[in-house]
């Protein structure tokens, strides 16, 4: 393999999906190293429109994959999809339960014809009594408990980021993964299937837990009852905030070490993290006066030298300038579809110190995709006579 970054190189997956748990899914393996092609209407894919929160979903989760806008409503187009799929090794999609049958596109129709073909769906719910009803990331993070833990008691609030959106487009990839893995042993592939409203009970998982362990229903996390002595934002001299959490006896010691709190490490009542979460009414106040006479910088320097957590309380956007993911390759520098420029996050993964970098821009619609059928074996007569009866647009 000449790139280690791409370890899914050579694999070819066909992409119908549209908002953000879809293209998650294939934006990961296309970061990877597989080929990916998005099949999008012929108009293209209404995310690429989106505006307000969803500005900026097509941007984020469609590098690295090539476009094919093509019209599934005619049986040449069908034709050509089906043509598709059956060269490919994975086909994604997102779209509400029964669309992908009503056009012929189902799993059971075609693992008929392609039996080591990973068909992954990703839908609201798994099998049960709703599986047949369309989700989004909020309806879930309400019904799953999720928005109850976020919020203030009297006020659920959904998470400040589409975090089941993308969590399930993961879990639809470690799915893929592991059905990519079964097939090299046996030839066959799988349906794969990975949903928003399990998504969401996997991550409050640690809540119920909790509840079955203490015998007390765990409130909001906006207002629990920290399990650390220090576990709090603090203001610096110029009223900038600064999270910082001390959790562990050891870390404590090395804190109190550097902040000159030597009558409290050395004080029975302190010794303990249980001892000191009884103390907090008193800690928490003394620590604040502390760190109030000193400069952001000063504050976050010396928990730093201590080895104690802590991070600066900042925006989204604060972190294009980040030194740590600018001189890591964190960054992706990427051209949006009016040719500005921004800096987005990559994969969070590393393969031997590298990590997986931008091969293809943002596809315009059908950019890629002549390449990407010729590369399966499709003619290019073939091409150009769908382009030229207006069924298919690629270049």
């Amino acid at each position: 393999m000449s790139d280690p970054t791409c370890p899914l190189a050579g694999i070819k997956i066909v992409e119908f999906t549209h908002m953000v748990m879809g293209p998650t899914a294939g934006v990961v393996l296309a970061d990877l190293g597989a080929d990916v092609l998005k099949i999008e209407p012929l108009a293209g894919d209404n995310t690429r429109r989106l505006t307000g929160s969803g500005g900026g979903y097509f941007s984020m989760y469609n590098r690295n994959k090539a476009s094919l806008c093509l019209d599934l409503k005619s049986n040449r187009g069908l034709a050509l999809c089906q043509d598709i799929i059956a060269r490919s090794d994975i086909m994604i999609e997102n779209f509400r339960p029964g669309a992908m049958d009503k056009l012929g596109l189902g799993y059971e129709e075609l693992r008929q014809q392609h039996r080591g073909l990973i068909y992954c769906s990703l839908k609201g719910f798994l099998s049960g009594p709703y599986a047949h009803r369309t989700a989004l990331d909020e309806v879930t993070q309400m019904m799953g408990g999720l928005a109850y833990m976020t919020g203030l008691p009297d006020r659920p609030l959904r998470a400040g980021s589409s975090v089941i959106d993308i969590t399930g487009g993961m879990f639809g990839v470690i799915g893929i993964l592991a059905a990519l893995e079964a097939r090299h042993r046996t030839g066959e592939g799988k349906l794969v299937t990975a949903s928003l409203f399990e998504t969401t009970a996997f991550m409050v998982g640690q809540h119920i837990a909790q509840q079955g362990v203490l015998g007390e229903e765990p409130p909001p996390m906006s207002v629990r009852r920290s399990a650390w002595s220090v576990y709090d934002i603090f203001l610096s001299a110029e009223g900038e905030r600064v999270f910082i959490g001390v959790v562990s006896d050891t870390l404590w010691l090395r804190f109190c070490e550097e902040f000159n709190l030597n009558d409290l490490a050395s004080d029975p009542a302190y010794a303990t993290n249980q001892k000191r979460v009884e103390q907090r009414d008193t800690l928490i106040p003394r620590l604040q006066s502390l760190f109030g006479t000193m400069s952001k910088t000063e504050l976050m320097d010396r928990v730093d030298r201590a080895g104690v957590p802590f991070a600066p309380i900042n925006k989204p956007i604060d972190l294009v300038d980040d030194p740590h993911l600018q001189a890591g390759g964190g960054l992706l520098d990427i051209t949006l579809n009016d040719g500005s420029k921004i800096k987005l996050p990559a994969l969070p993964i590393e393969f031997d110190a590298n990590k997986a970098g931008l091969r293809k821009e943002l596809p315009k619609p059908g950019e890629g995709g002549r390449e990407h059928l010729e590369q399966l074996g499709i003619s290019s007569a073939t091409i150009d006579e769908l382009i030229s009866d207006d069924l298919l647009l690629a270049s």
